[in-house]
């Protein structure tokens, strides 16, 4: 079982709110033209729409309770055979051949504990990309006001659906708990300054084309939120 098979089936109302970035990728699919590989893909929240637009996606997720509620929202959007769901660790991504777009939603990457794990993940994006291909990921590092706010109180994120933060500065660990009812999980995040990731970035063989600093596109000024638009070079 991982960390996410728990809170399966909760995943998408606890994460009701998060919208903003589905039509970003959904249109950095469409400007590639598919096949897009989705890294974490989850339940499906964003392969789903990107389908629905007619892309075909192969969704990797190390989850099987989180690619069965993927596979039961393609099935319901009657989109099953444009969304190729696989088990497995987006550090190892079970696929074949080369794509011309990888993504990695909602901050995934801060699942990786240390740089060297980062760099692993984003080597093994690189490795899935035609040459030119394009590498799409967010990520965040939180600011005081943030952390004030929000560590070691849990506050309910939807109705019936509680949420506790509790960051580490030192480590810049973030553990996030989850618990409706009965079902609980908890979890690590492990955030980098932009700097940080522009130097894994450089290492891992990738050119940064935008570093924005929201989903609408604007420009990165040491916000909060991340989102990285590479190339592969080579």
């Amino acid at each position: 079982m991982t960390l996410y098979d728990p809170i399966a089936r909760i995943y998408d109302p606890w994460s009701r709110s998060v919208t903003e970035d589905v039509d970003f990728y959904v249109e950095q699919a469409l400007a590639t033209g598919g096949p897009v590989v989705e890294l974490a893909v989850g339940t499906g929240r964003i392969a789903v729409r990107i389908a629905l637009a007619g892309i075909p996606v192969i969704g990797v997720d190390t989850s099987p309770g989180m690619l069965a509620v993927a596979a039961e929202y393609a099935q319901s959007e009657g989109v099953e055979d444009l969304v190729d769901l696989r088990l497995g660790d987006l550090r190892e991504p079970p696929v074949d051949g080369r794509v011309p777009l990888v993504i990695c939603p909602f901050r995934t990457l801060l699942h990786m504990e240390s740089e060297r794990e980062k760099l692993r993940a984003l080597h093994a994006a690189r490795e899935l990309l035609e040459p030119g291909g394009r590498f799409v990921f967010d990520v965040f590092a939180p600011n005081a006001e943030d952390i004030q706010e929000t560590h070691g109180r849990w506050l309910e994120r939807e109705p019936g659906i509680f949420e506790l933060a509790v960051w580490d500065e030192d480590t810049r660990t973030l553990s996030l708990s989850v618990r409706s009812g009965g079902i609980a999980a908890t979890f690590s995040l492990h955030w980098l300054s932009a700097r940080e990731w522009l130097r894994l970035l450089d290492e891992a063989g990738f050119a940064v084309e935008e570093l924005y600093g929201w989903f609408d596109l604007r420009p990165f000024e040491d916000q909060e939120d991340m989102v990285f638009v590479c190339c592969r070079r080579g």
